[in-house]
């Protein structure tokens, strides 16, 4: 809410004051009709309890505790940390059929995609399913949402494995490189869960949505060449992740002969058949599914049909003696509050963290590495018709089958159809429209959202990531120290006060200014605000005396 000099909120009382303070200026300050109040004296104790308060505990989180008995207060504080306790009860045959057929679904995404994730982030396929089977369980039981779907994420694996391996070789150090994604994954979730527990959770909304925005289309791209060494068949390739390193690695020839003029590259022609014909697969099937939502199973099951059809093709052909990589034998609450939105349910941030923050913990001690929401799976789960939680519960014992059964039958996988699968996984996350539409808008937020796409683009991800918090940061510093301010005036024949800039028929009352400051106004804005307007008031006040 702005603040004013004068209160031109166009009540009564408002318009009697602003006509009583434009009376003749005679360079002293008269005393208004109206004086405001000082608010009643607090304990220095009350007065620190009560902010705290506001700022922690602006929900009340233990209202519904008040006056219930010892009994009743055990089983309030179980169904808060475990909701699944208090919806469980209302569960029914009708809702475990919706729950069961999404979970099928969202278990057929997730197989294919759990196995690129893991290669993503440097680390066996199994890894990847097994981070599908256990964190979901533990979600399902201490989450709020209901349409959450919980698994490895693209943007999460590139992050940590880019970083894991500045400090260890996932190719000569395997174990140990391991060992340390599991303990990365042990201290994020323990991050997450005391963010949760300290209901520190609106740390997280400092990063604009600009920012963001930005952030996650640079790191789709940088996903997607990555991607390029398993699509082309390509087997040295850098370890770097800006477009330029990773550009010399593609095109990097392995025999030139500038006489006969003959370069042959290290591309192989049947990886680059298969990544493509299955890439635009995929992609046909996300356009049938994106027009006809009724068809949305279609570009739900299409990656693990691809998986199944590519291996069985390797399989038959022995394309992997002639060049063709396999895969080796048995080797984000915005999201939440998003579908919580659209059936028109409340869920709880704190405890979403807490409950993400659990299941990291739990998932880190049994060889699963950082899960956290998924959209394209929380779309899919949510079109499919989840009810509850348990559809990833369902998803979660499907992906066990998969990893008692029929995991050895991925051995012929290509590598090709699992890039294939997350460059049309990671492509959606590229938003040039909002990016348009935060242009048009805000300029400033425009450049935040460039500066973290660059920056992951052309340095690292971890770059970008650092310049998108820093603007952010700098942009909320900057609305603070030098907040948006109008100057009003009153329009005619009524007691309504607009900015003048907006509304050229509003007319300065004479010898009154009247500002509006979009922001609190204290120590670090007072001298702005007295900097940018004393100097008018004062020439007003000069020519109101000479008249």
């Amino acid at each position: 809410m702005g603040h004013s000099v004068a209160d031109v909120g166009g009540s009564k009382e408002s318009d009697i004051a602003s006509r009583t303070s434009s009376q003749r200026c005679t360079g002293t300050v008269q005393r208004s009709v109206y004086q405001v109040g000082l608010p009643p004296r607090r304990e220095l104790v009350k007065e620190f309890t009560d902010t705290v308060k506001e700022t922690f505990f602006a929900d009340d989180p233990l209202r519904p505790f008040k006056d219930q008995p010892k009994r009743k207060k055990i089983v309030l504080g179980l169904q808060s940390v475990f909701p699944i306790l208090d919806w469980g009860r209302y569960y029914n045959f009708q809702k475990l059929k919706g729950d069961v057929i999404a979970g099928l679904t969202i278990a057929s995404l997730c197989i294919p995609q759990d196995i690129g994730y893991a290669k993503l982030a440097n680390l066996d396929p199994q890894y990847g399913l097994y981070s599908s089977f256990v964190p979901p369980l533990v979600y399902a039981a201490m989450g709020s949402s209901r349409d959450i779907a919980i698994g490895p994420v693209a943007v999460v694996s590139l992050l940590l494995g880019t970083l894991l391996q500045n400090e260890v070789d996932p190719v000569k150090k395997k174990e140990e490189y391991t060992r340390l994604a599991f303990t990365a994954t042990f201290f994020a979730g323990l991050t997450q869960f005391i963010l949760g527990f300290f209901r520190l959770g609106f740390v997280i909304e400092f990063l604009s949505h600009a920012a963001i925005i930005g952030f996650m289309g640079g790191a789709a791209i940088t996903i997607s060449l990555q991607q390029l060494k398993g699509f082309l068949g390509i087997k040295n390739f850098t370890k770097k992740t800006d477009i330029v390193s990773v550009m010399r690695s593609v095109w990097r020839p392995i025999y030139l002969d500038l006489d006969q003029f003959v370069v042959c590259w290290q591309w192989n022609w049947q990886t680059i058949l298969i990544g493509a014909s299955f890439l635009s697969f995929l992609l046909i099937t996300k356009y049938i599914g994106k027009k006809n939502k009724k068809l949305f199973w279609v570009p739900a099951i299409a990656p693990l049909l691809s998986v199944i059809i590519s291996t069985f093709c390797v399989y038959i052909t022995r394309a992997d003696k002639k060049g063709v990589q396999i895969v080796s034998a048995d080797e984000a609450v915005a999201i939440g509050r998003t579908f919580a939105a659209m059936k028109d349910y409340q869920i709880d941030g704190n405890k979403e963290m807490v409950a993400l923050g659990s299941m990291n913990i739990i998932g880190s001690l049994t060889s699963c590495y950082v899960a956290t929401g998924s959209f394209s799976r929380s779309a899919v789960n949510y079109m499919a018709g989840c009810e509850t939680a348990v559809s990833n519960m369902v998803m979660s014992l499907v992906v066990a089958l998969t990893l008692k059964v029929i995991t050895p039958l991925f051995k012929y996988t290509p590598n090709a159809i699992l890039a294939a699968i997350i460059i049309s996984a990671v492509i959606g996350l590229i938003d040039y429209e909002a990016a348009l539409l935060i242009w048009k808008i805000d300029k400033l937020d425009f450049i935040a959202c460039m500066g973290a796409f660059f920056g992951v683009v052309f340095v690292s991800v971890e770059i970008g990531l650092l310049i998108a918090v820093a603007i952010s940061f700098a942009k909320i510093l900057l609305q603070v120290t030098r907040p948006r301010t109008a100057l009003l005036g009153n329009l005619p024949r009524t007691a309504i006060y607009r900015n003048v800039e907006q509304y050229p028929e509003a007319t300065k009352v004479p010898g009154v200014l009247i500002v509006r400051v979009d922001s609190p106004i204290y120590f670090s804005n007072s001298n702005y605000v007295k900097e940018r307007y004393g100097s008018i008031l004062t020439c007003q006040c000069s020519e109101r005396k000479r008249v």
